[in-house]
């Protein structure tokens, strides 16, 4: 349910990467607006680290160091790198597949899986 609505807010309300994580959890996680604004700052690329703006913001998510080093982990394994750069690079994912893994392994986290 929550993937659906990552997906519906990247490609039909013109949000970014970062912000449709954060969109699409939003009422899972009292996400307000200002935050969801704030986030336009981290897609393409622009994340700390050069991270994938995508899992910056699924990483914000994360209430432990645990989990956000175990989901880093995973989206690595599947796309192959963790910044933007090198996510682009490697033409594994597409933006929109990468914002699609991210909003999975929140969901997956919520899920208890």
């Amino acid at each position: 349910m929550h993937v659906s609505a990552v997906l519906d807010a990247y490609a039909q309300r013109g949000t970014n990467c970062a912000q449709a994580v954060l969109r699409g959890f939003q009422h899972v996680f009292a996400i307000p607006e200002e935050r969801i604004g704030a986030a336009a700052a981290h897609g393409g690329g622009r994340a700390p680290e050069g991270r994938c703006g995508a899992l910056h913001s699924a990483l914000e998510l994360l209430a432990t160091a645990e989990e956000r080093q175990a989901m880093q982990e995973e989206f690595h394994r599947q796309a192959g790198a963790v910044t933007c750069r090198e996510v682009r690079s490697l033409r594994r994912l597409s933006c929109q597949d990468c914002v699609r893994l991210a909003a999975v392994l929140v969901q997956d986290r919520l899920s208890g899986r």
